[in-house]
């Protein structure tokens, strides 16, 4: 082979990028020009620190229970009423990469309008849009199937009891809710009829009140990149909610072991969730190019970083709760 052929190659092998590697470069692109996000989402410091499951876990478990360090998160699987059979029928837990992208954008909209009533179908529809694929942003719309796939997970998000709970030495605060007050959520079964949104949701208050304390602004960008994988999602929320918060010139070591309590759902070896894990964290870091940290054998070792989102480029409304 001619050094000629050996370059045509080595270009070939950089330009046929999958559509995610090539959305992931050019969005880190666009945040290092541009750090400033014109859309800002945001999630609840708890579901910073815990996740909800990154698989379906089946219609036979019902609960989903996580912890980390002084916070806490149960999640119990909820019922809903057929419109045409009449019967309760079970929804399963929410699972995956759609139900953290929801929520995140319902707790923006939330958040800016400062009151837990969101007219959704319009700007959830544009934010499916612009996560599905932000170079194509208002160019058209998604179709009924990656609608379909957003609402299902909507329907079990908006169902299931939520419990969060944060302790602080004898003192615990817990929010019970359900976060999610919605209805008509079920679409037809004709797949050759629009699929729609519930016009309206509203939000928890006992949650809405607890967001309005605890809530971590995200880069939507960033989070359009990473949208692929719940992982690479959590572990983003996580360095966006922890890094900025650790003091200047006190590292903090976090152990394997201890990752993979928190990341590692699902995973029995040690070695295929560092391999898992590692490859989320270059997808994040990618996207979060502040974030300082070192990796070795033992862990990680977290250094004091700026936010992803500078404080002074937004801010929380917040209303007294109709």
């Amino acid at each position: 082979m001619s050094d000629g052929d050996v370059e045509s190659l080595d270009l070939f092998k950089r330009v046929a990028l999958s559509r995610v590697e090539r959305r992931a470069i050019e969005t880190s692109t666009q945040i290092a020009l541009d750090p400033i996000p014109e859309q800002i989402a945001f999630q609840h410091t708890v579901l910073c620190q815990t996740s909800l499951p990154y698989r379906d876990q089946g219609d036979s478990v019902r609960k989903w229970e996580r912890k980390q360090g002084n916070v806490s998160l149960l999640i119990e699987a909820g019922t809903a009423m057929h419109p045409v059979a009449h019967e309760w029928v079970d929804l399963g837990l929410p699972f995956g990469p759609k139900p953290r992208l929801i929520l995140a954008h319902l707790n923006a909209e939330a958040l800016r309008q400062g009151r837990p009533v969101i007219e959704v179908e319009d700007s959830l529809t544009a934010f499916v849009r612009r996560i599905q694929d932000p170079l194509k942003a208002g160019k058209s719309g998604p179709n009924g199937h990656e609608i379909g796939v957003f609402k299902n997970q909507l329907s079990r998000l908006s169902t299931a009891t939520v419990r969060l709970a944060i302790t602080a030495g004898e003192r615990a605060l817990q929010v019970n809710s359900h976060i999610v007050e919605a209805f008509d959520l079920w679409f037809t079964k004709d797949e050759r009829q629009r699929v729609l949104w519930p016009s309206i949701i509203r939000l928890d208050d006992k949650y809405f009140t607890s967001l309005q304390k605890h809530a971590v602004p995200l880069d939507e960008r960033a989070l359009a990149a990473i949208s692929h994988s719940a992982m690479a999602l959590d572990v983003y929320t996580w360095l966006a909610h922890r890094l900025h918060r650790i003091p200047q010139g006190k590292a903090q070591f976090i152990s394997w072991a201890s990752l993979k309590e928190q990341f590692g759902q699902g995973y029995g070896r040690m070695d295929n969730f560092r391999a898992r894990f590692l490859t989320a964290l270059q997808q994040v870091i990618c996207q979060y190019r502040e974030a300082r940290l070192e990796e070795d054998h033992r862990g990680l070792t977290l250094f004091q970083s700026p936010p992803p989102v500078p404080p002074r480029h937004f801010a929380v409304v917040k209303r007294p709760v109709d």
